[in-house]
């Protein structure tokens, strides 16, 4: 699976110790999958409680750190829905008033797209049909 990381993220990979016992990125010290309850007890809220982080936060919330940080740098809602693997209307219910895709934005956009010179705004063809005759094909399409 290819996941797309930030530099700082990468920088702390290549840090990290291998272990040729699994293919997991983060196992267990068993080389099995890690089990949740376990790692919160552990590890996630020891490593919130020496870092002063209050309230307690719970591993499940980095989900929504990443939506709120995703749509606040400018992802589309529909590309975000994409991303995390749920439905567009479950994103903009939870995260949709973080939007910069919203009617505002959209707006926006319209109203710089019509300006003489448009801001951050990226053109579309505008022809939708070839300049070029159509040609009439009697294999149904099947060949050049």
């Amino acid at each position: 699976m290819l996941v797309h990381a930030p530099p700082i993220a990468l920088a702390a990979l290549e840090q990290a110790p291998e272990d040729h016992r699994t293919p997991l990125l983060f196992p267990s010290s068993r080389g099995a999958y890690l089990d949740l309850r376990n790692f919160h007890t552990r590890v996630w809220k020891p490593a919130q409680l020496e870092s002063g982080i209050e309230p307690l936060r719970r591993v499940y919330d980095l989900r929504h750190t990443f939506a709120t940080f995703a749509l606040r740098a400018g992802i589309s809602t529909f590309d975000l829905s994409s991303y995390m693997g749920a439905s567009l209307t479950m994103i903009d219910r939870h995260y949709g008033h973080l939007a910069r895709d919203g009617r505002e934005h959209a707006i926006r956009l319209l109203d710089a797209f019509s300006a003489s010179e448009p801001a951050n705004v990226h053109r579309a063809e505008a022809a939708w049909t070839s300049q070029r005759p159509a040609a009439s094909h009697s294999d149904n399409g099947s060949g050049p």
